[in-house]
């Protein structure tokens, strides 16, 4: 994979049919410097609050399944490691709020691809619930052996978040290292996370109230 960090700022290029809101430019400006971003209010508040009841909607229907770890025959359920539970997206059942979202992470991608050139093909997400009590301890998103996941993406559907209601995103700064250098995320309603997926170790802070999310990532193939 390219190293998004490696390229010198007046390198990027912007294509004129790409047209970049500034947090667009900011996010792509700190994956390459640094290859993580953070971008609060990244989605206007009742775009996310659509998403949000989309959220709830979803665990009202029982369509939630509680995550796994691992993939394919190794994928299986491991309490001790996470215990949130997931609701894949399906493009093709968007809601109008989804679609909105789906929309503005395309165009993300192309310029992502423009900037940096990564060669993302996709986008792959789910909706994540975290009850009272849940948390994901820390991991890559990348699995082992595998290179399709490339850039992580979460964004944070928590109205009215305050200190202590828990569910924090914890990162560690330090490409490929579990140690040093820390990152505590608030998870507030429309911030939007981005990272390097194979090399940025985190976890989920154990959530004191329900937490929700939806959590994706740019691929290639």
């Amino acid at each position: 994979m390219p190293d998004a960090r490696c390229r010198r700022s007046n390198c990027l290029v912007h294509p004129p049919e790409i047209k970049l809101f500034n947090s667009v430019e900011d996010l792509i400006n700190a994956i390459e410097r640094q290859g993580w971003s953070t971008q609060p209010g990244y989605l206007p508040d009742a775009d996310s609050r659509r998403l949000q009841q989309d959220c709830e909607q979803g665990c009202d229907q029982g369509a939630f399944k509680r995550a796994g770890v691992g993939r394919g025959k190794g994928l299986e359920v491991r309490e001790e490691i996470r215990s949130d539970q997931i609701l894949w997206l399906r493009p093709e059942d968007a809601t109008a709020g989804q679609t909105v979202y789906l929309e503005k992470l395309e165009t993300l991608r192309l310029a992502l691809n423009r900037s940096l050139y990564l060669g993302l093909q996709d986008f792959d997400g789910h909706f994540a619930m975290y009850p009272k009590g849940a948390f994901y301890k820390p991991h890559l998103d990348r699995h082992t052996g595998t290179s399709e996941r490339v850039i992580t993406v979460i964004l944070y559907l928590n109205p009215d978040w305050q200190p202590g209601d828990g569910g924090e995103l914890k990162l560690w700064t330090t490409s490929g290292a579990k140690t040093g250098a820390l990152e505590i995320i608030e998870p507030r309603l429309g911030t939007l996370v981005c990272f390097l997926a194979g090399e940025f170790w985190h976890e989920v802070l154990p959530a004191h109230k329900t937490r929700m999310s939806i959590t994706g990532w740019f691929r290639s193939h």
